[in-house]
């Protein structure tokens, strides 16, 4: 296991006075080591594991902020580490393997990850998903909103209106988040659908944020047909409107 720590100025943490920390299980030495290069950023520290083993030790050691797992290893499978993470974490996950199959790439999300790349990968790609799911897990570490009428608790994935628990898909879960978080703030479209599907919106069919956003007014306002909370701002986007 080896730890990579670029030399940092204070100036250059993030806000919350740590480097973002990520874990690389990957047993391709130049491989992990032109990853940790073309990643490289004053804010970013790398954890290098070559085996399962490695990385469980790292894991029970410290926290990270993403894990990049490669999938087939000496010891095991990153699948296998992927699910035993995910019981109870939910840091960011990407794949990483030489395998591209449809099917794979089913059982890697089943998984629980939250992106897969596949080898040769351009670095340019890579570098924009890997910030992607770092910007996005730094979102979430804001777990709780309340206000009047709703208390959404985004850790334990519980959602309240006046007090009675309501259902909400993951995708649903992803959009109200960067709603209520920007609370006031026109969200485009763009960004909305970058944030909700961070693997790459090619792949996302047109309607899926509409179909999001309807479905979240119709289970979070009292008429949906007039939203009172997530209101259409038309030719710009969306906004969350607190009933504080």
């Amino acid at each position: 296991m080896v730890t990579y720590q670029m030399n940092i100025r204070e100036t250059n943490q993030n806000r919350s006075g740590r480097r973002q920390a990520i874990l690389i299980l990957e047993d391709d030495e130049n491989l992990a080591e032109g990853l940790c290069l073309s990643l490289h950023a004053p804010e970013l520290e790398f954890v290098l594991c070559r085996t399962v083993a490695e990385a469980r030790e790292a894991l029970r050691e410290r926290g990270f902020d993403l894990l990049i797992l490669d999938i087939n290893l000496p010891d095991g499978s990153g699948l296998e580490l992927c699910r035993e993470v995910r019981k109870m974490s939910r840091v960011p996950i990407a794949l990483l393997t030489a395998r591209d199959m449809e099917l794979d790439i089913v059982t890697g999300l089943e998984c629980g990850a939250d992106d897969y790349i596949t080898k040769p990968f351009s670095l340019m790609v890579l570098r924009a998903r890997i910030r992607a799911l770092l910007r996005r897990n730094t979102r979430e570490q804001e777990a709780e909103y309340r206000d009047q009428t709703f208390r959404f608790c985004f850790d334990t994935m519980e959602f309240y209106k006046n007090g009675r628990m309501i259902e909400l898909s993951k995708t649903e879960q992803r959009i109200l988040h960067l709603l209520v978080f920007h609370a006031g703030q026109i969200l485009t479209r763009e960004r909305l659908m970058e944030w909700v599907w961070p693997e790459g919106t090619e792949y996302v069919e047109d309607n899926a944020l509409s179909v999001g956003i309807r479905r979240l007014r119709d289970k979070l306002e009292d008429v949906s047909s007039k939203p009172v909370y997530i209101k259409t701002v038309y030719g710009k986007g969306y906004t969350w409107e607190s009933s504080r």
